[in-house]
């Protein structure tokens, strides 16, 4: 794969996430998330910290479920049958995700305290 051009190299990119949305129900669900996250920075004016911060956390639980994928993805074709170090393999794979979805939330429950509620009136700043 080494040598192609860079718009090549884009096009395989964008396949990937094209099969990675179409085969995977969890990214699915992430890119939903992150469409709310979007539409609260929008609705509440959020600082333009907040959208640096929550960019960065939607972008590495992204990135995350995209590995995982990839790693689940290929294991099964390496190895169909099952096999406890492939389930290990996968199993470590989607802790990575949980380990990011749940750092997610404790950015935006630092959101929510730090700009929401202040926004909403409901604490002071």
């Amino acid at each position: 794969m080494k040598g192609h051009r860079f718009l090549d190299r884009l096009g395989y990119a964008w396949a990937g996430l094209r099969a990675a949305w179409r085969m995977e129900k969890s990214l699915r669900t992430h890119a939903l998330a992150a469409a709310g996250v979007l539409a609260t920075l929008l609705f509440t004016r959020a600082p333009g910290v907040w959208w640096a911060v929550l960019t960065l956390t939607v972008a590495f639980v992204l990135a995350t479920e995209l590995l995982n994928t990839a790693l689940e993805t290929l294991c099964d074709h390496l190895h169909p049958q099952r096999h406890e170090a492939i389930k290990l393999t996968k199993d470590i794979a989607a802790g990575a995700v949980l380990v990011s979805s749940l750092a997610a939330l404790l950015v935006g429950a630092a959101f929510l305290v730090g700009h929401v509620l202040p926004w909403l009136g409901w604490i002071r700043p």
